[in-house]
């Protein structure tokens, strides 16, 4: 496991707070402040979304910072110019979520090594063939020192679980529903869901993502997770507000409500 997030669960085992934003959005320039900002908020783990045409897991509010984005001329090549000073005003763990069209384009090892060079600590690819990670990919990111994050979800059998769990590391993404990114969830069966993962005693943290938007979905999956991923919640404070630090400072806090 890389030592930055490692060093995370280590520290704050529970109630960890992975909050995500889209590369270029709002404005092409957006990315490295933003991340200064939800850094001093408190944010615990930060995921950026790298833009893509068709993605596939995500909801409207995704979606169309994602559209954005690349209309704002966003692009792989781009996004790691911005953060090739990151670990100079940071030291929290980042990952970065995309898909593996864009990234096969731009060259798998050249992406890890690029990505490695900036300070990235993982990636999360959810269209990564499990199969073809443990053939081709594993052994790259290692190489490179970069986490792999693995998905699941509601509908994904016990043993499948387990072979995803195997093959991540840093944490393993819990889809809190067999649908798109948003808030519109039913959290009893988020919990029967969560209480099964618990009962498997895997051995990555989990962090619960889709549908979590506020304090209390935030407080009511951290009771059988270790944290929780907020996306589309915080892309539309962008939409709204802009890349303001007050608005910002004040979202992460009434999250967390520290």
């Amino acid at each position: 496991m890389n030592s930055r997030i490692q060093h995370l669960f280590d520290q704050h085992p529970k109630r960890v707070l992975n909050v995500y934003f889209t590369a270029g959005y709002p404005h092409l320039d957006s990315t490295i402040e933003i991340i200064k900002q939800l850094d001093a908020s408190g944010v615990d783990l930060i995921e950026i979304g790298m833009p893509y045409s068709d993605p596939l897991a995500d909801g409207p509010i995704i979606q169309e910072s994602s559209s954005k984005a690349l209309s704002n001329g966003m692009s792989i090549e781009l996004l790691f110019k911005q953060l090739s000073a990151l670990r100079s005003f940071t030291s929290i763990p980042v990952v970065l979520m995309g898909y593996m069209n864009p990234v096969l384009q731009f060259g798998f090892d050249r992406f890890c090594q690029e990505a490695s060079k900036c300070g990235i600590d993982g990636l999360i690819l959810p269209d990564m063939p499990v199969i073809e990670f443990q053939r081709t990919y594993s052994s790259v990111l290692k190489k490179n020192h970069l986490n792999m994050v693995f998905l699941v979800t509601p509908e994904t059998p016990e043993e499948r679980v387990r072979l995803l769990d195997r093959c991540s590391s840093g944490f393993l993404y819990a889809v809190s529903s067999s649908s798109t990114t948003g808030k519109d969830k039913d959290f009893s069966r988020v919990e029967q869901y969560l209480s099964k993962l618990k009962s498997y005693n895997l051995s990555n943290p989990i962090l619960v993502g889709f549908g979590i938007h506020n304090a209390d979905t935030f407080n009511a999956v951290t009771q059988l997770a270790d944290g929780a991923i907020i996306g589309s919640a915080f892309i539309s404070i962008l939409t709204n507000k802009g890349v303001d630090p007050a608005t910002i400072n004040d979202f992460v806090k009434s999250i967390k409500g520290n």
